[in-house]
């Protein structure tokens, strides 16, 4: 086959963190995977002209949609008369709906991630308000859906919300969970504790409660420093909380000084991926209380890690654990009370395993992190290009 991957853009800051954008990581397992396969593989994404004009704020966000828009298009429309009949056209972002009807009678397929940003613009998810601009902007992205005919979701949850944001039922709809990189494995966790320790200047070897991921808002970062401060009152514990992601806005900054705990928590910015997996084979346990995802990559990653995790009752947390975490109910206001006590007994009960039980805890999420081989996905991937590759 011959497959040109639609890439985003990588003139915004979000496509700048290798070690916390999911986007570029996925584009690059695809184009990687599928050239190892034998398969003729391109990268098409919009360059940066009108962006690098010298101009700043809305104004340069705007030059980078015209970038995208309109100069990409006028490109795409061009190499797309000198590209074989038989050439299958992949969007790797369900973001890149708008792009769709450039191909719309050729052979494609969508990959699909998360629909939160459509769901706040449409005012279903109360925590997330979406202005004017954006919900037309999301609009603008969900009406280029209806050109598409494959679809490929990382989730059965993805999948659900595709179907009823779209009439989809005529569409080619598969399921196909991420793949997880190999490198995601057990280490011995007294030496990964040591070499995260070299590195960010902390005494790590009692061990560390765990938290990776960006300020978006459905992270819930603040509720990881809830959870942290109502284990440290409630509990006789003193291990510190790791917090690795973006630097933190002004207001968690706030959150963590007003803690009396400030000097146990630690937020690590810009720290390499092969770092990141020491932090996950080190860590006593994993937080990740998000109120929403679109698959929840960390909770794969530190399952097969050996980690044992914490994560919430809501899919796809639940799908992507599958029974090997500890769940706890979606932070809300109407349990915002005793919601953070929920969780610091949760960290307190995992860290008060015998060792026989933490053994059988890390073995179940090795075992359910299987499902996650990246091989296995890259296999299933290809299968779903060749039957849309052959179909007339």
């Amino acid at each position: 086959m011959h497959i040109v991957f639609f890439s985003n853009p990588d003139f915004f800051g979000s496509q700048k963190r290798p070690a916390f954008s999911s986007m570029p990581r996925f584009t690059h397992m695809l184009a990687e995977g599928m050239a190892n396969r034998g398969h003729s593989v391109s990268i098409w994404a919009p360059g940066s002209t009108l962006f690098k004009f010298p101009v700043s704020g809305v104004l340069k966000k705007w030059m980078g949609n015209l970038d995208q828009y309109v100069v990409f298009p006028s490109d795409v429309k061009k190499r797309l008369k000198e590209s074989p009949e038989e050439t299958l056209f992949v969007f790797t972002d369900q973001a890149q709906g708008p792009w769709v009807p450039l191909v719309h009678n050729r052979r494609h397929v969508m990959h699909c991630h998360d629909f939160l940003a459509q769901w706040s613009a449409l005012g279903v998810i109360a925590e997330n308000k979406t202005g004017w601009t954006g919900r037309r902007y999301q609009r603008f992205i969900r009406n280029g859906f209806g050109y598409c005919r494959n679809f490929i979701s990382g989730s059965q949850k993805t999948n659900d919300d595709l179907q009823k944001l779209t009439n989809t039922r005529h569409a080619g709809l598969s399921v196909v969970y991420n793949g997880l990189d190999d490198l995601y494995r057990p280490m011995n966790s007294a030496k990964a504790r040591t070499v995260l320790a070299n590195k960010i200047g902390l005494e790590l070897k009692d061990g560390y409660l765990l938290h990776v991921g960006g300020n978006q808002w459905y992270k819930n970062r603040s509720g990881v420093i809830e959870i942290y401060n109502a284990w440290r009152s409630k509990y006789e514990g003193t291990l510190p909380l790791i917090m690795i992601g973006a630097e933190p806005s002004s207001e968690m900054r706030q959150q963590a000084d007003d803690s009396p705990w400030k000097n146990d928590i630690h937020f690590i910015s810009g720290l390499a991926d092969v770092y990141v997996r020491y932090a996950y084979s080190g860590a006593s346990v994993f937080l990740f209380p998000s109120l929403a995802e679109g698959f929840g990559w960390p909770i794969a990653e530190a399952m097969g890690s050996g980690c044992p995790v914490i994560t919430t009752d809501l899919a796809p947390m639940t799908e992507v654990a599958s029974g090997a975490a500890l769940l706890l109910e979606k932070r809300t206001a109407e349990n915002a009370g005793h919601w953070a006590g929920s969780g610091a007994a949760l960290v307190d009960r995992i860290l008060n395993f015998s060792p026989e039980t933490r053994n059988a805890f890390v073995t179940k999420s090795l075992q359910t992190a299987e499902r996650f081989n990246i091989h296995s996905a890259l296999n299933q991937i290809e299968s779903i290009y060749k039957n849309i590759a052959e179909t007339p």
